[in-house]
C-alpha cells in the first residue's frame, strides 16, 4: 500500500541519543553559553565544542542524571576554562559616557544611577566570594537550575547544595550591605 501523495512521512524514533540531544538542546545550550561569555562567536564555538566532547565520550555517560544535565555540565566546564584563559572577556567595560547614553528615558534618572551602582556592588561582591559559592549562586539564580540539576552538575548531594546556597546568599547579602547596597530581602 502506497502512502497518499499529500501525506508527510513520519521520521522513525531517533535511534541515536546524541543526535536527539543535539536537536533538543542546541538552542537552549547556545543561550546558556551566550549568557556567560557574552560574545556570539565564542558562544557558538563553545556550544559546538560541548557537543563534540559530549559525542566523543557519550559511551562513558553513566546515566546518573539526565543527559541534558550532563551536557550542560560539560558546557559549564568549557565556559569556566574560556573565562579563565581570557578574564578580560568576562566583563564588558564601557566608558562613563556610554553608561549615561544608554539610560531609559521612561525611568527615573536617579533610579538608573542607583541600579547601576547596585549592579557594580553585586559584581564586586560576587567576585570577592569563594568561586564555589558564587558559581552556585549563578547556577541557581541566573541560570535558573533546580537544586537537583545544580547538585548533579557539581556532583554534590542536594542537601549540600541547599546549605551552600544559604551560606552564599548570606555572604552576598553581608558583602553588599558592607559596600552600601540597600537590599529589601
Amino acid at each position: 500500500m502506497h502512502p497518499a501523495p499529500h501525506s508527510i512521512p513520519v521520521a522513525p524514533a531517533c535511534a541515536d541519543p546524541v543526535s536527539q540531544l543535539v536537536r533538543e538542546e542546541s538552542e537552549r545550550l547556545r543561550r546558556f553559553v551566550q549568557r556567560h561569555v557574552g560574545n556570539g562567536s565564542d558562544a557558538d564555538e563553545i556550544t559546538q565544542q560541548a557537543f563534540v566532547e559530549m559525542s566523543s565520550c557519550y559511551d562513558r555517560f553513566r546515566g546518573d542524571s539526565k543527559a541534558s544535565t550532563w551536557l550542560f555540565g560539560i558546557a559549564r566546564n568549557l565556559i569556566r576554562n574560556h573565562l579563565a584563559r581570557a578574564p578580560d572577556r568576562r566583563y564588558a567595560f564601557v566608558g562613563e559616557e556610554e553608561l549615561v547614553e544608554e539610560h531609559d528615558p521612561r525611568t527615573d534618572p536617579q533610579a538608573c544611577v542607583e541600579l547601576r551602582q547596585t549592579i557594580g556592588i553585586l559584581d564586586r561582591s560576587l567576585a570577592a566570594m569563594p568561586a564555589a559559592l558564587s558559581e552556585l549562586l549563578i547556577m541557581i539564580c541566573a541560570d535558573e537550575l533546580s537544586y537537583e540539576e545544580a547538585a548533579a552538575q557539581l556532583n554534590l548531594p542536594v542537601g549540600t547544595v541547599r546549605s551552600r546556597l544559604s551560606r552564599a546568599r548570606a555572604l552576598l547579602r553581608s558583602r553588599m550591605r558592607q559596600q552600601g547596597a540597600w537590599l529589601d530581602a
